[in-house]
């Protein structure tokens, strides 16, 4: 009975024995998190393909290495910026409308929307009525002066003789001299209308008066409006301007940026534009002009910039991008594009390896992007190894060992 006894409670120990072991083996569950029969030897902790079940670490194989570059966090040289969207548009401070000096009638139009002008170019003609009558009193004048100087030479002639009297001779020249006043008033309303001396000396000579007025452009440009036509009747500054012309040799860039992103905003930053007309092109120029309002409907503010366009290659309402220089840059660590993962739930991680074996994955905060890499704001320092190629690959890695 008491060899009973005793055998009965060495199978209770050896039992529980078992147990606790089968316990710890369970508690501990599969190691490698890639492959259910993997050989013994890869499923303990640090071994070459392993990753521990809610760890962030792995470590790799020879064969699992050739997927993966590493190299040193450089330090680059990051600029401060901004970036929006917004247009093309004509610069209105070098745009003009052009209104007929006096009113009357379009005779005839000589430009057309779209057309590239020259100062001076003839924009249009039209039949002026106050140009009629300068031109008359011109012609008026003219033949008032040429009596009035006969009549002087005349008198002094006869003064020579004492056939008239001093005082004849004086009123004479008096006369002459009034009408010598006259016709430069004459020649001076008629050089106003856009009239040349060789213009009112041919009017002069033929006695003959040309109410047509020629309108010209006042700069070089494009007309950008057209609202004309013959027969039409139009009035100094009666809008709409019969056209407009515009300087295109600068061009405005209009974007509404967001309310929070404005107090970076300033007079005269750098700004380089995009254009989906233009792929590959960068065009250059500088902020004229922030708003001082923010629009209550959509909380944005204008910025607007000023373009260089030498080749007169851009047009008002094309799509662009900018981005303007908001600071003095500044040098950062730095990871290649391909090095940076966006995980999930949103956050931005980086894989670390001090063996170029087994890598640890670490959570970074990013700040701009250039010429190919990443600003690291916070989470990596100069000169640590890290995946630069293949970071995706260790995260899929990660990602399938956890769901294991």
């Amino acid at each position: 009975m008491t060899n009973s006894r005793v055998r009965a409670a060495a199978i209770i120990v050896l039992l529980a024995v078992a147990a606790i072991a089968f316990w710890a083996w369970r508690s501990r569950g599969p190691q490698s998190g890639f492959d259910a029969t993997s050989p013994a030897q890869d499923q303990q902790p640090g071994a070459p393909g392993a990753a521990a079940q809610g760890s962030n670490i792995l470590s790799l194989t020879n064969a699992q290495l050739e997927s993966v570059k590493v190299a040193p966090v450089q330090e680059r040289q990051f600029p401060v910026e901004k970036q929006a969207v917004g247009s093309i548009g004509f610069n209105e401070d070098m745009a003009v409308q052009v209104f007929t000096p006096y009113q009357g009638k379009i005779i005839a139009l000589f430009a057309q929307v779209g057309d590239d002008v020259k100062k001076g170019q003839t924009l249009f003609t039209i039949d002026s009525p106050d140009l009629l009558q300068a031109e008359s009193t011109l012609i008026a004048a003219a033949g008032v002066l040429d009596l009035t100087t006969r009549n002087l030479t005349r008198l002094q002639g006869l003064y020579t003789t004492r056939a008239v009297s001093q005082h004849d001779v004086d009123q004479a020249t008096s006369d002459q001299q009034t009408a010598e006043g006259n016709l430069r008033a004459a020649r001076d309303a008629v050089r106003i209308f856009g009239k040349t001396d060789a213009d009112i000396d041919s009017i002069i000579a033929k006695r003959q008066a040309d109410p047509t007025l020629v309108v010209p452009s006042p700069i070089n440009g494009r007309i950008i409006a057209r609202n004309a036509a013959p027969g039409l009747f139009v009035q100094p500054g009666s809008a709409p301007a019969p056209y407009t012309v515009a300087n295109i040799d600068t061009m405005w860039m209009l974007a509404n940026v967001t309310e929070t992103d404005s107090p970076a905003f300033r007079v005269g930053q750098p700004v380089r534009v995009r254009i989906d007309a233009f792929p590959g092109r960068v065009f250059e120029g500088r902020v004229t002009t922030v708003e001082s309002t923010v629009d209550p409907n959509t909380r944005r503010v204008l910025v607007r910039s000023e373009i260089k366009d030498p080749q007169h290659e851009l047009r008002s309402g094309m799509f662009a991008d900018f981005t303007i220089e908001v600071g003095a840059p500044m040098r950062s660590p730095a990871v290649p594009l391909n090095g940076v993962v966006r995980e999930g739930d949103g956050t931005q991680t980086i894989w670390v390896t001090a063996d170029r074996r087994r890598f640890v994955q670490r959570k970074v905060t990013i700040g701009e992007q250039a010429d190919g890499y990443r600003q690291i704001l916070q989470g990596v320092r100069v000169g640590e190894l890290v995946a630069t190629d293949g970071a995706i690959f260790l995260s899929n890695m990660l990602a399938t060992a956890g769901g294991q």
